[in-house]
């Protein structure tokens, strides 16, 4: 047996960020942890935020760091979730924006399979969605995935650990676009 080194996936990305996200730095170590999320729930949201968030380089980072927490069905969850919720928080938005009765009653008419089987536990799915959601600002998912997984036992805390990791990975993958300036 040897004493292998493995290498922090995400060493790279702190690195990349500059001077003015000292604080987005301190705040990704910070939301990787949490008593509240299982590791499955922590790393799941963690990779549906950053494929949400759009930064390649972070996306990949993530995944690398998730992959030991991660089932191949957790981590096609955690796809399933940011894809997924990219097209219906579009939808849902634009419903909740426009405000008019007509649109609402109309069906939505968008195929959401995986939302109803995501092969992985229900409340794991719906907290990843909540993550997305929360970057994608749809207020009506937003509101539907936070009722969803409080009413089946998860507690407000998790909530909240769930959106401040999609908070920091957004602010993350911002920083390292500004960086490019």
């Amino acid at each position: 047996m040897t004493n292998e080194v493995v290498a922090d996936p995400l060493a790279p990305i702190r690195a990349a960020l500059p001077d003015f996200a000292a604080d987005m730095k301190a705040n990704l170590d910070a939301v990787l942890v949490s008593p509240n999320l299982t590791s499955q729930q922590l790393w799941g949201v963690a990779v549906a935020s950053a494929i949400a968030a759009r930064n390649p380089v972070l996306r990949t980072a993530i995944a690398a760091a998730a992959r030991p927490h991660l089932s191949d069905a957790a981590l096609a969850a955690a796809q399933a979730a940011a894809s997924l919720m990219g097209m219906s928080n579009v939808y849902y938005r634009f419903l909740d924006l426009l405000g008019k009765d007509t649109y609402q009653a109309m069906p939505a008419r968008l195929r959401m399979k995986a939302t109803a089987r995501p092969g992985i536990e229900r409340n794991d799915f719906e907290l990843m969605a909540l993550a997305v959601s929360a970057i994608n600002g749809c207020a009506a998912c937003i509101a539907a995935h936070e009722r969803s997984v409080t009413r089946n036992g998860i507690t407000p805390a998790a909530v909240q650990d769930t959106v401040r990791i999609a908070a920091v990975v957004a602010g993350v993958a911002s920083a390292l676009e500004a960086s490019q300036i």
